[in-house]
């Protein structure tokens, strides 16, 4: 499950990349302060949806094979662990509670994969706002 969703973040990253350069483009030089907000916007809520599809990967894993109930405790378990909160009222039975502390390690090198990616995002914004109040 861990290459699985390695796999989807690089999709994912690389998709954004793609859909912000191409951003950048159609902007050009007007690529001012309602531009960059709609790029800064679009790679937030763009890495709320990978970490999303992730979440719900391990919760229809957990759903399907480790035997809980019903997919929203599945959702909801892998929620908490993914973004290493823990859960009280829900446990995977002892065969899967490695996977389940697979997940959050799985989630903490994602979501930190994430937070780097957002700040290179947030550098090259100020960086092409520099690059334009040096050529205006």
């Amino acid at each position: 499950m861990v290459a699985i969703t390695v796999v989807m973040h690089l999709a994912g990253l690389a998709l954004l990349v793609a859909l912000l350069r191409g951003h950048r483009r159609r902007f050009g030089e007007r690529f001012r302060e309602w531009s960059q907000l709609a790029a800064i916007l679009g790679a937030a809520f763009g890495l709320f949806a990978l970490h999303t599809a992730e979440i719900w990967a391990y919760a229809l894993l957990y759903a399907r094979y480790a035997g809980l109930i019903n997919f929203d405790d599945a959702l909801y378990f892998s929620t908490a662990t993914y973004t290493t909160l823990g859960t009280a009222d829900l446990a995977l039975p002892s065969a899967w509670r490695l996977v389940g502390a697979i997940e959050s390690a799985n989630g903490i090198i994602l979501l930190g994969w994430s937070t780097a990616f957002f700040v290179s995002v947030i550098n090259r914004i100020r960086l092409f706002e520099q690059e334009a109040r040096g050529s205006g």
